[in-house]
């Protein structure tokens, strides 16, 4: 089952849990799964049915251009982490 590490930010909601495993197949089965576990989940990383702009999903630590539809092993690891953005 995939291991999903919880940001800082959304420790709250896992009750202190920094890591868990997650039954799914994708990125967003993983995301509507940890909402069943711990309620707000998924309106903290969603905005609507896209990953919000500010969350980059990493998966096996490469970050996912697939999002979303990025399709995981029972291995994987799943972080979600701050987007990236700017430049000079």
């Amino acid at each position: 089952m995939p291991e999903v590490w919880i940001p800082a930010l959304l420790l709250p909601l896992s009750g202190g849990r920094q890591k868990v495993s997650v039954p799914g197949k994708t990125v967003r089965q993983v995301i509507d799964n940890l909402d069943q576990m711990y309620p707000g989940m998924r309106d903290r990383l969603l905005d609507g049915d896209r990953l919000r702009p500010s969350v980059s999903v990493v998966v096996d630590g490469v970050i996912s251009q697939e999002k979303l539809r990025h399709k995981l092993e029972d291995d994987s690891e799943v972080h979600f982490m701050p987007a990236i953005s700017g430049g000079m």
